[in-house]
């Protein structure tokens, strides 16, 4: 299929094409669940730190500026001391969490699953097994 054919002109699958960079942007765990988190509304930098277990500060501040420049974010500073900032989802990025909400909901419904097969594949390793394809 030629991205002429795509709904909307674009094809995700060249490398080239404008959407692969948006799905690049989009496979980042921290992109994800900050996005997630930001769905019940504003919160400030440190809500976010204690919301998503693991994240440095470095990369918070790294995702927070990739989802500002994308158009997903909203920063907004208050003048006063000290300085008090404010992230939310735009319109954009709200339309953007009910899907990864519905990714993250099947995550959570399907872990045990994925741990289950995991866990045969190792098994299944150890014992000499080809694991097929």
């Amino acid at each position: 299929m030629d991205s002429k054919d795509t709904p909307f002109g674009y094809d995700a699958f060249r490398r080239t094409c404008p959407s692969h960079t948006v799905l690049e942007m989009l496979a980042s765990k921290w992109v994800y669940l900050t996005v997630c988190a930001l769905r019940r509304g504003r919160m400030r930098n440190g809500e976010l730190a204690r919301k998503l277990e693991g994240i440095t500060p470095k990369m918070l501040t790294q995702t927070l500026r990739v989802l500002e420049r994308d158009g997903l974010v909203r920063r907004e500073i208050y003048a006063v001391v000290p300085p008090r900032v404010e992230y939310e989802l735009t319109e954009l990025g709200q339309n953007l969490a009910g899907l990864l909400s519905q990714i993250r909901s099947w995550a959570e419904e399907h872990a045990p699953d994925i741990k289950d097969a995991r866990a045969r594949a190792s098994a299944n390793h150890r014992d000499g097994m080809a694991i097929p394809p």
